[in-house]
């Protein structure tokens, strides 16, 4: 019961980081902003995020206080920047603030994979695969309701804002209620000290824990940069798709990736974690290698024809290098001291957020002169993966 209430929390709280995307439109028209100014409005919540995290995981935050609590908090936060945004009275009031909602999701995503970690003691990769596939389905949900906007009269776009803050402060009450694990809360004990405050830099002395953290950053150079290229991929092999279709093929496309996580989940509790990341980044490194020679036999050779053979593909690529996302957590985590763990995997987060933004900013621009030759920019994020978990096996360090 603890696991599917964390999942369904993680869910409500993650929803305020996605729900601004689908009314990008009403905003821009409401305040005259130019295709530029979004870049702002969509980025503002990223650096914020990558700057919470920072702040949690040097500081330690995460372990020395109640992790329940500062997820709550966050939570409410959150939900209360996220619910200003439509009296924001402009760009840079509404960038202001989803800067302050990102870092309240620092406390939320990181924080909430500490607490699965401490409530599923020799499962975390189960636990894991189930919080991490909540947040694939939030980051799928902006292009299904621009869809479904699109076909139809969809509600107010204050309401989806206010709609997801109440989620968010639901979410919070259901962890709040829930709190620590009591094994995490008997041994829990205040760490004092310099030392206490760079808790998440001390798990890059642990051998396991670094090659395990390695492998999560060759993964994030892929995962993200590909899920932006999805609707560019569909468009490229059929220019004339409608807007709607496009943007419920994107949701299903990145959407297929929860069921992928929790079918990972299970599968680890046979194989271990490590088998697991293993099979999604050999999977998707294929895929990266594959898709410049496929793509072009894949696509409709006709205006009329289908797509479904370039879909079931790319269907396959997105579960792949996302099914291996909870199992280096789960890694990490049994890696370190359990005094130090939502520091360490927060601090996890940052970096592998920072690397995902780099090579969204660098990868993306050239998808116009490179097109499908692109993926092979991709591919040295899961090479690095593999290399680093079958050296450390080698090693002994993760099994």
């Amino acid at each position: 019961m603890p696991t599917l209430i964390l999942a369904i929390a993680e869910l409500f709280g993650t929803a305020l980081w996605f729900t601004p995307n689908a009314v990008l439109a009403d905003l821009q028209a409401l305040w005259r902003l130019s295709d530029a100014d979004l870049g702002w409005l969509t980025g503002a919540v990223q650096g914020g995020f990558l700057l919470g995290t920072l702040l949690i995981g040097l500081a330690g935050l995460a372990d020395r206080l109640d992790a329940s609590k500062l997820f709550a908090a966050c939570c409410l936060l959150g939900a209360l920047s996220n619910a200003l945004l439509p009296w924001a009275g402009g760009l840079w009031g509404a960038v202001g603030l989803r800067v302050i909602t990102g870092m309240c999701l620092a406390g939320i995503y990181p924080v909430g994979m500490k607490l699965m970690v401490g409530w599923t003691p020799g499962k975390s990769g189960l636990g894991l695969a189930w919080l991490v596939g909540m947040l694939v389905l939030g980051t799928a949900l902006p292009h299904g309701l621009r869809g479904l906007g699109e076909l139809s009269a969809a509600i107010p776009w204050q309401g989806g804002i206010w709609g997801a803050s109440l989620l968010a402060v639901a979410g919070g009450a259901m962890v709040w209620r829930l709190g620590e694990a009591p094994a995490v809360r008997q041994a829990k004990h205040r760490v004092g000290g310099p030392g206490a405050r760079l808790a998440g830099l001390e798990a890059f002395s642990i051998d396991a824990f670094r090659r395990a953290a390695s492998a999560y950053f060759g993964h994030m150079w892929e995962l993200y940069t590909l899920w932006a290229l999805l609707p560019l991929m569909l468009l490229a092999a059929a220019p004339g798709l409608e807007t709607a279709h496009l943007a419920l093929l994107a949701f299903a496309l990145i959407a297929v990736g929860g069921p992928a996580c929790w079918l990972g989940g299970a599968l680890s509790q046979r194989v271990g974690s490590r088998r697991v990341a293993q099979l999604g980044l050999a999977g998707s490194a294929l895929c990266c290698l594959a898709y410049p020679l496929l793509g072009p036999l894949l696509a409709p050779a006709t205006a009329g024809g289908s797509l479904l053979p370039l879909v079931l593909f790319l269907a396959l690529w997105s579960a792949l290098a996302v099914v291996d996302s909870p199992q280096f957590s789960a890694l990490s985590a049994a890696a370190c001291p359990a005094r130090i763990v939502g520091s360490a995997l927060t601090l996890q987060n940052a970096i592998g957020f920072a690397i995902s933004m780099l090579s969204l900013i660098v990868l993306i621009p050239l998808w116009q002169a490179l097109g499908p030759w692109l993926a092979w920019l991709l591919l040295p994020g899961p090479l690095m993966g593999l290399w680093c978990l079958r050296h450390a096996h080698a090693r002994g360090v993760i099994h």
